[in-house]
């Protein structure tokens, strides 16, 4: 990267416009799929969107990783999962009818919530257990993979086979398919059209890496704040964007599960990370910020599942009293961050 921080920070803008605009044709068509494959839009958002819109994430921690960069790799891996969940209550000011967390409320993404806060529990058993790899691979990546394909899979049964639903209001959204079938070469189309907004959102991502390295350097601020804040919110905005944008078509499960399933496929940087970090397992290099930071988002998503559960239908400023919790602990907990870093 260029030696100018201006020329870095211009950039790093650059970069994140081009998330934001390939973000937001992303969940247009992520919508459409839903509709025309009949997958649904909770499991199209966690497996297809949430995935997609995480690749600038994994370009960021990966390339991080690769060249020994592991604090910066780790923070922008739990970062990212932090602000996401975040932008849930951020998306609660754009639906007017009621709130996000009793609209959207269905059990695909209860069950994907949980998974999550299972997922994170993960490399906090990593960092604190006795050290040791497997052909520099930690064990705890291994299970990471593992929960996460047995999770999505457990999440495709329970929409087939619930053994119960969220009681059904008049301010409850459901998932509502358009009519009609789609020829193949739409669906094609489709498809096509959605792999070159996810190249687009992981070159972006690559170039984020770079410049949050070069900013990271010639700014002084620590990799932990850099990668935490800076690259965590740039490379999340795919999923602010994605999100907002499906609240506002009124498409709630896809917003939700698109951030709770990206929540959940970003904890798999990790894994991604310690297969790339050519010094060993990465585990060992999570710092005391790094684990609170994992305690944090843990808290969140706790506090979003209550929401799920709760299912207030209005809060002050109508928005829920739990999107108000999280953005009030998120700002908190990283102005914390930041002062003592």
């Amino acid at each position: 990267m260029s030696e100018s921080l201006t020329i870095n920070l211009g950039l790093f803008v650059l970069s994140a416009t081009a998330i934001a605009l390939a973000g937001t044709q992303m969940s247009q068509v992520a919508d459409r799929l839903a509709d025309k494959t009949g997958i649904g839009e909770a499991l199209i958002g966690a497996l297809f969107l949430g995935g997609s819109t995480s690749l600038s994430g994994i370009a960021t921690s990966v390339t991080a990783a690769a060249e020994g960069q592991p604090d910066l790799a780790i923070s922008n891996a739990l970062g990212g999962i932090a602000v996401q969940t975040v932008f849930l209550g951020i998306a609660d000011f754009f639906y007017r009818k009621a709130n996000l967390e009793h609209a959207a409320a269905s059990i695909a993404n209860l069950i994907q919530a949980t998974l999550l806060v299972t997922l994170l529990a993960v490399p906090l058993l990593g960092t604190s257990s006795p050290q040791f790899s497997l052909w520099r691979i930690h064990p705890a990546s291994v299970i990471l993979v593992v929960s996460y394909v047995f999770g999505l899979r457990l999440v495709s049964r329970v929409q087939e086979t619930a053994m119960w639903k969220p009681r059904e209001t008049e301010k409850t959204q459901f998932d509502q398919p358009e009519e009609g079938q789609s020829s193949r070469s739409n669906l094609v189309k489709l498809w096509l059209w959605f792999a070159v907004l996810a190249v687009v959102i992981a070159g972006s991502g690559f170039l984020v890496a770079q410049t949050g390295l070069s900013i990271s350097t010639q700014t002084g601020l620590s990799q932990s704040v850099v990668g935490g804040l800076f690259t965590a919110v740039v490379t999340s905005l795919p999923e602010l964007v994605t999100t907002v944008a499906a609240v506002r078509r009124g498409a709630l499960m896809l917003a939700v599960g698109g951030v709770i399933g990206g929540n959940s496929f970003d904890v798999l940087l990790l894994a991604f990370s310690d297969l790339a970090y050519a010094k060993g397992s990465i585990y060992p290099a999570i710092s005391e910020t790094q684990v609170f930071a994992i305690a944090l988002t843990i808290l969140l998503t706790g506090i979003l599942l209550l929401g799920l559960l709760r299912r207030e239908k209005y809060g002050f400023g109508n928005i829920g009293f739990e999107s108000s919790l999280m953005l009030t602990i998120y700002v908190c907990g990283y102005t914390l961050l930041f002062w003592s870093s």
